[in-house]
């Protein structure tokens, strides 16, 4: 029967006005779509509409009135109210949150900075060299540096503005416009500022976005010690014997078997062997080429072998900000943690070391051995003084100064393996009769070393990998029983009654696979904590092929914990997280989860009376309770900066970036939905029609969709973090190519 004349009218209309509306949403996202894609890439949009911040350091003026020039022509040519300031009001952890940085910095006496600008020189340096940081903490900063100084003084002409520029492209930032360098006695001062201000101003106007020196160099080789090229077949001829560390820093050839026993002179005298089998030699383990090399990275050496270094976390929470993963988890004070370890050398060479291998290795003790008493002295005074330079450092909250002058916790994790160290058991003792908490982390090779290690605070065993093939692979151990001694570590660490963890290092393409192997060492240890962190890029070098794919997101490595805690049948549940620390905690349910209360704190004066008691303790006895904001899943641990809230505000500007995007999609479907609604109720549309609303909102959601993704989704800054490690990504995959010879253009 064929339709009413009335009823066709109505649906070919009804048809036509939804046609209408799809084409008009269609067009319309079309048209905006088209409009970001004309605008410019997010880097010169970036320059061309986020405001410079302006540094100099003055020892003479003349810097402050390059500087102020500088100023003034920003402010009238590129229309920006540019204020030149004092690098030393500057606080450097603002540095991640500035778009584009310009340095105008004279060298001073050697070389170095003037003292205006001596902590921002300090706080690059350290954080250059400083693994924890890692190579893209900078990443979303672009910079340019101008230097002042003399030809004169020979090689430290504008020694201290190469320095500065090197260290912002080893921590992941852009040098937008080439180092200029000007000279004041040789008269072309002037005339090369005028030239670099030039570029500066096209930077700022949108107009250049500059050539991109990290395209070149990320700034990593030059800080790079020198370390050994590695051969798979020297490393067979090594496992049996030790190898010093001019050994590792190519200082020196390798020692080849010998055929000596394990820690027995070559000459067969046993005398001056010590109690546990290793041999008081009369070596400095730190020579002075190793040791000038850990001073510029900012290590303190203590003695002969030991060593201290003030964490970025310690100057963070020194200026009330966030703390390290450690808080998070366990309750440390990071203003009042001092990070040391007795031993610098190590028994592995591990592919992820951030230092390239540059410290001792060794199967035994064979160096000459420090007083511990005077090592933790030294230490202890080391830390302080490093403590007491952030006096007058923008943002140091007086009481957290003072409270930082008397650490209250020692983490014997800065570097090597503490536990190869003979007196390790008096120099805990000695830490912990001041009240000092201690954590140590030992690399599972040294099993009678766990056993006879007497009760600390926190006792880490690292698990880098889950079978021996790939644990070979990873740790490169220089003991051939290596697979044996690990798992006898893990058994040595099930007999302590105190707190135990294993620590898992995620290296994607290395262990990350390995799951259910991880599952089956739980048995061996039982510790009560899992911590699993994804690996630290540090850069490339001669020792490591590791590269950014091997580095998992926070996302990845949360995904692993939960299935690894699903894999133990209940044992053990995810408990806290550390998202800048890419970090996440796996806990004992049985014994640190109490009517449904997460208790992973420690409870640090409860521990001091137990251990000054004499009796025996177990972990249960100075617990205490997990607050609410480290729990997993709290908005303060996912943060990507793991601290409180209120410390950065910037996180949830961000949520709300987020949250107008998705309030654009619900309006669009509100907007269809009303419109359908209002076409149902002038009987405009059928309401036989009324099932195809849902198409209808399906099809306009994929208009919107289509054109967003297809034409915007590159210049649309929705993932500005992801956008800025794609770059990196690009920068790296030029550069590989470049290498293999192949052209790839200027695009």
């Amino acid at each position: 029967m064929p339709p009413f004349p009335a009823a066709t009218t109505a649906s070919t209309t009804s048809h036509l006005a939804l046609l209408v509306l799809l084409s008009s949403s269609s067009l319309f996202f079309l048209y905006k779509s088209f409009r970001l894609r004309r605008k410019p890439s997010p880097a010169t949009a970036h320059a061309r509409t986020a405001t410079p911040t302006l540094l100099y350091a003055s020892a003479t003026g003349t810097s402050k009135t390059l500087a102020e020039r500088l100023s003034a022509r920003l402010t009238a040519d590129a229309g920006f109210p540019v204020r030149a300031t004092d690098a030393a009001t500057f606080d450097p952890d603002d540095l991640p949150s500035v778009p584009l940085l310009l340095l105008v910095i004279p060298t001073h006496d050697g070389g170095a900075p003037p003292p205006s600008a001596a902590f921002l020189s300090r706080w690059l340096e350290e954080s250059a060299a400083d693994f924890r940081a890692g190579a893209l903490l900078l990443s979303g900063l672009r910079f340019a540096v101008f230097g002042v100084g003399s030809r004169a003084y020979g090689e430290t002409f504008n020694a201290a503005a190469r320095s500065f520029s090197r260290w912002l492209r080893a921590l992941g930032a852009v040098e937008v416009v080439p180092l200029g360098e000007g000279d004041m006695d040789g008269g072309d001062l002037e005339a090369v500022f005028e030239e670099w201000s030039w570029r500066v101003l096209r930077v700022v106007k949108g107009e250049e976005v500059g050539y991109g020196a990290n395209e070149k160099s990320n700034g990593l080789d030059e800080l790079e010690l020198e370390g050994e090229d590695w051969d798979d077949d020297d490393e067979e001829e090594m496992v049996d014997g030790e190898v010093d560390m001019e050994d590792i820093a190519g200082k020196a050839p390798a020692r080849r078997k010998n055929g000596n026993s394990e820690g027995v002179p070559a000459n067969g005298n046993l005398e001056g062997v010590l109690a546990n089998g290793a041999q008081n030699g009369v070596k400095d383990m730190v020579t002075p080429i190793i040791r000038t090399s850990l001073e510029k990275q900012g290590y303190k050496i203590i003695g002969s072998h030991s060593g201290v270094k003030i964490c970025r976390w310690t100057k963070s929470q020194l200026r009330g900000r966030g703390g390290c993963y450690k808080h998070s988890f366990y309750g440390i004070e990071s203003h009042r943690c001092m990070e040391a370890t007795p031993s610098l050398a190590c028994a592995n060479k591990c592919v992820f070391c951030w230092r390239h291998h540059t410290n001792p290795v060794g199967k035994s003790w064979k160096w000459k051995m420090d007083d511990p008493l005077d090592i933790v002295n030294a230490a202890i005074d080391q830390h302080t003084k490093m403590v007491k330079q952030m006096k007058g450092v923008p943002g140091v909250k007086p009481e957290k100064l003072e409270e930082g002058l008397s650490p209250r916790h020692c983490a014997l994790s800065l570097v090597g393996e503490p536990i190869m160290y003979p007196e390790i058991n008096a120099l805990v003792d000695e830490l912990h009769r001041r009240h000092i908490s201690t954590f140590l982390v030992t690399n599972a090779q040294f099993p009678e070393k766990i056993k006879a290690l007497k009760p600390i605070t926190q006792l880490y065993v690292s698990v880098d990998a889950a079978t021996k093939e790939s644990l070979k692979a990873i740790d490169r151990p220089l003991f051939s029983d290596f697979w044996e001694r690990f798992l006898d570590s893990l058994k040595s660490l099930h007999e302590k009654d105190q707190r135990t963890v294993y620590r898992l290092t995620l290296v994607k393409g290395w262990n990350a696979e390995e799951i259910d192997a991880y599952a089956k060492l739980l048995d061996l240890g039982q510790p009560d904590f899992i911590e699993i962190k994804g690996v630290t890029y540090c850069g490339s070098s001669a020792t490591s092929k590791l590269t950014m794919e091997n580095v998992p997101w926070h996302s990845d490595v949360k995904e692993f914990s939960e299935v690894l805690a699903s894999n133990s049948n209940g044992v053990y549940e995810v408990a806290c997280e550390h998202a800048h620390s890419c970090c996440v905690l796996l806990a004992k349910v049985g014994k640190f989860k109490i009517n449904g209360k997460w208790h992973t704190w420690i409870d640090y004066d409860r521990f001091h009376e137990l251990v000054t008691s004499g009796k025996p303790f177990k972990s249960r006895d100075y617990m205490a309770m997990t607050p609410s904001w480290a729990v997993y899943g709290a908005e303060e641990g996912a943060s990507i900066y793991g601290s409180l809230p209120e410390v950065y505000p910037s996180q949830r500007k961000a949520h709300h970036s987020q949250m107008k995007h998705i309030f654009k999609i619900a309006a669009i479907l509100v907007a269809i939905s009303a419109i359908w609604i209002a076409l149902l109720e002038t009987s405009t549309v059928p309401r036989s029609y009324t099932w195809l609303l849902p198409i209808y909102l399906v099809v306009a959601l994929g208009c919107y969709g289509l054109f967003m993704v297809g034409f915007g989704l590159m210049f649309f800054p929705t993932c500005p973090q992801e956008a800025v490690l794609l770059q990196q990504d690009i920068v790296e995959a030029k550069e590989f190519l470049a290498k293999k010879g192949v052209d790839v253009g200027s695009e």
